[in-house]
């Protein structure tokens, strides 16, 4: 019987350092185990000697598949043109900086050939991450599922294992703006789970910044929930409430007793609290608004540049 092959799918943005520990590792794990294996290595814009390098272990290794974009797309993107071009009968997401151990990929593909169709990877530790970080993973998770109508796995990155079949069923989701751990999860099948200590980054620095982060946790609420929208209603119409008790207050306060309006300090606080508040849900209307614009061009997710790789 033949082996069955399991596809590797990394995105890389300035991860030359990581380059050869990556697949030193990958062989030692996987080289002895009953599958075949490729790497999916995808070059997302690098401003560094990634793509030199990703040629250099290519020369040695013919399982080694480089996908080069003209430009940085961002991980989601990257992560869907490694999808889009893996071949195996499952496919893995793993990050080029060796946080997540490869020994991993071995026990998920223990639960895949239980008969599971998605095998997720929970983190028990978060080494090397600092104090906000793991803090603001932990908010964000708990949030995401408290306004979504469906939940995501806490503490869960991209790294899983993903049948044929359900990532048949991820191809069909056409969106633009595409919030991956989200999507993993929205197509459902049979899942099982897998923990692990997550180990420190082998070399390098994460390009993820709390601008970044921000925005990636801001992408994946409004892309599976319109929950924000009704909350600002639901805001405005306390708001309304209560300035029509307030100012039915003071206008009771003056006739019946004689009361002085106050007048400067409350008009001020009242305009800054609306102006504020009436910014924020036009910020949430605009945040679902921008992504019907994305959605309505129809732009490519990623675009290739192969001619690099093919005259090497």
């Amino acid at each position: 019987m033949d082996k069955k092959l399991i596809s590797i799918v990394v995105p890389m943005f300035n991860e030359e350092k990581n380059i050869p520990s990556l697949l030193n590792s990958l062989q030692r794990t996987l080289d002895y185990s009953d599958i075949d294996w490729e790497l999916v290595c995808i070059n997302d814009g690098s401003q560094d000697n990634t793509l030199a390098e990703l040629k250099k272990i290519k020369a040695h290794d013919k399982r080694v598949k480089i996908l080069n974009l003209s430009r940085n797309f961002g991980k989601e993107a990257a992560l869907t043109a490694g999808l889009d071009h893996a071949k195996g009968d499952a496919v893995i997401p793993f990050d080029a900086d060796l946080q997540d151990p490869p020994e991993v990929i071995l026990e998920l593909i223990k639960k895949w050939n239980d008969g599971f169709d998605v095998v997720n990877a929970v983190r028990e530790s978060r080494t090397g991450d600092g104090v906000f970080k793991r803090f603001s993973a932990f908010m964000f998770y708990r949030t995401f599922n408290a306004l979504s109508n469906f939940s995501i796995p806490n503490d869960v990155s991209d790294f899983r294992l993903i049948s044929k079949e359900a990532l048949k069923a991820l191809h069909k989701l056409p969106e633009r703006r595409r919030f991956m751990k989200g999507l993993f999860a929205w197509i459902g099948f049979r899942t099982a789970s897998v923990s692990y200590k997550r180990n420190e980054r082998v070399a390098g620095k994460t390009s993820f910044n709390l601008l970044k982060l921000f925005g990636l946790a801001l992408e994946g609420i409004t892309s599976f929930s319109t929950s924000l929208l009704r909350i600002s209603t639901i805001a405005g119409v306390l708001t309304s409430l209560f300035a029509f008790i307030y100012g039915s207050k003071i206008v009771l306060s003056t006739l019946l007793y004689g009361e002085p309006v106050k007048g400067f300090p409350t008009l001020i606080a009242s305009i800054l609290f609306i102006g504020g508040f009436l910014m924020i849900a036009v910020g949430i209307l605009g945040e679902y608004i921008s992504r019907i614009y994305e959605e309505v061009k129809q732009r490519p997710l990623y675009i290739l540049d192969q001619s690099k790789i093919d005259e090497s």
